[in-house]
């Protein structure tokens, strides 16, 4: 069976009522975004990992990349923690993923009472996967392989995959309460982005790239600047400032802390990690 295999980061760090409470808030923000994308998929949780089963694992992996707080995912095939189960999976499925000649090898982390290391199933797992493909020539390079496989045993289960998809990190959309985000050019919209990656469910004035921004957030709403000052439970206003204009805000006028994610970015740093957002490349 294929599933997507999902990893928080920085959630690892709270204590253990404030981790727990995260983790709901991240698993709610995964369905809603699936939700809005048209996806179906079950998401259950274990061990600090949550396991998606969806019939389209492509468009799941589209949707999901795009949810703050989590830090990675991979496409794996599961099966037993049998060692000989792992074996047979892991054979099958470097087929087709190790070409002619390549380097390849096996790095595998377990957690639980196996009776086995990690070390036993990297040495038994590249086993198998070098003689199923021995009529290839490949060859075992544990320093620069061409091919990495990954073996992830966790209690009565193993995850075999190839790759850790990098996802925008950060804290869970909406853990960190409500900010009013001015997006009226590229540097509001990285600033009400960076804001949002820090948990925080923004509230946007200004029509710069909504639609980008609402990749991010599908329940994201916009805002007329004369309503501002009616919106209650709010923490901050977010601003786009530049270091160099910032002598032109005056913070007085809000009752509220105002935030310059990007004051200490130039233009070219602003414009590069705008690319990176709207490619979802972090």
């Amino acid at each position: 069976m294929t599933i997507v295999l999902v990893r928080y980061c920085e959630i690892g760090l709270k204590s253990t009522p404030v981790r727990r409470r995260f983790e709901s808030i991240l698993k709610d923000n995964m369905l809603t975004m699936l939700a809005a994308d048209g996806i179906e998929a079950f998401i259950t949780f274990a061990d600090a990992r949550y396991y998606i089963e969806t019939e389209d694992i492509e468009g799941c992996v589209r949707s999901v990349k795009k949810v703050f707080g989590i830090g990675s995912l991979s496409v794996a095939e599961v099966c037993s923690s049998d060692m000989q189960d792992i074996c047979d999976t892991a054979a099958d499925y470097s087929v087709g993923r190790i070409s002619e000649g390549q380097s390849f090898a096996v790095k595998a982390r377990r957690e639980g009472s196996q009776p086995y290391t990690s070390m036993d199933v990297g040495r038994e797992a590249g086993s198998a996967i070098f003689i199923r493909n021995e009529d290839k020539g490949i060859k075992v390079d544990l320093k620069e392989p061409d091919k990495t496989i990954y073996v992830e045993v966790r209690n009565n289960k193993a995850y075999i995959f190839d790759e850790y998809i990098a996802c925008p990190g950060g804290l869970p959309l909406g853990s960190q309460g409500r900010v009013i985000a001015e997006s009226y050019d590229k540097r509001g919209t990285v600033s009400a982005w960076m804001m949002m990656k820090r948990g925080c469910r923004a509230l946007v004035v200004g029509n710069h790239d909504i639609d980008l921004l609402r990749r991010y957030d599908p329940t994201l709403r916009v805002i007329e600047p004369s309503s501002t000052e009616t919106q209650k439970e709010i923490l901050g206003v977010v601003k786009g400032t530049s270091l160099k204009d910032l002598d032109s805000v005056d913070v007085t006028k809000h009752s509220v802390p105002v935030y310059f994610p990007t004051i200490g970015m130039d233009d070219k740093e602003v414009d590069s990690l705008y690319d990176s957002i709207v490619e979802s490349e972090f």
